[in-house]
């Protein structure tokens, strides 16, 4: 690990640690409670995705005639991440994105996933923010959104990489399993999808797209010292981003009145 990417990373620590330990976690012990959270979580799921694809677009030849583009190391990386991503296998073995995993895990729940279906189907790069302001989600999951794809726009790919790694990998902890274990034992509610999803998430972020993602980073930055800076102040930025987005669903599960 470079001396840049060492300092990118302690940099960034306090807001990351600040992150896991966001009071959300505890506040997800009900089945409504998951439910209010993975409602406004698809669609970072969702962002996450299309943020993929834009390094993906950025690092490989995706146009006709094909032409070699960019470094073949990065090239491989972020194919190998695409991979595992856009067609991981589920519990019996079938290729599926993790985004569509996300949405067997809603439905198992009990969740309607024809609105983010929807959105899905009809919006474009253009029309994203406009289209999410007429969805029932909240103004922190618009925001959250808006800003993945204001860089998407923006289109530097050292940043794109730095959002990717630092700002929506490993930032799942642990408990968070163990919370939804626990709900779906008290409950009765099988929750086995959204435990699937969660443990493949961590397992494919600490085992494999984690080194990856820091060696993409390492490679598109080199020693342009700019970069390396840019790079540490849109992981701030990301990470700052999804507080903003757990303080919004926490805003909402407190909000749900409570039967005595």
């Amino acid at each position: 690990m470079t001396k840049e990417l060492n300092e990118l990373k302690s940099d960034i620590e306090p807001f990351r640690m600040e992150l896991l330990a966001h009071p959300l976690y505890s506040e997800l012990n009900s089945l409504e409670a998951i439910q209010i959270f993975m409602k406004q979580h698809i669609y970072a799921v969702w962002d996450f995705m299309s943020l993929l694809k834009a390094l993906q677009i950025n690092l490989t030849s995706v146009e006709l005639p094909w032409r070699p583009s960019g470094s073949a190391s990065t090239r491989r990386l972020i194919n190998e991440i695409v991979l595992g991503e856009e067609s991981d296998l589920d519990k019996s073995g079938n290729p599926v994105s993790h985004f569509e995993l996300y949405l067997k895990a809603m439905e198992q729940i009990g969740l309607d996933t024809a609105e983010v279906l929807s959105f899905v189907q009809r919006s474009d790069l253009n029309t994203v923010k406009s289209d999410l302001e007429h969805l029932t989600i909240s103004k922190n999951t618009i925001d959250f959104v808006s800003f993945t794809f204001q860089k998407i726009k923006e289109n530097k790919p050292h940043e794109l990489a730095a959002l990717f790694t630092f700002g929506r990998e490993d930032l799942i902890p642990d408990m968070f399993i163990e919370i939804v274990k626990t709900v779906e034992k008290q409950t009765g509610n099988s929750l086995s999808d959204l435990i699937y999803y969660l443990e493949r998430h961590i397992e494919v972020d600490g085992g494999e797209h984690g080194p990856m993602s820091l060696q993409m980073i390492q490679e598109l930055c080199g020693n342009d010292e700019l970069k390396w800076y840019e790079a540490t102040q849109v992981s701030i930025d990301a990470l700052k981003m999804r507080m903003h987005l757990w303080n919004g669903v926490l805003k909402e599960i407190k909000s749900v009145p409570v039967l005595i």
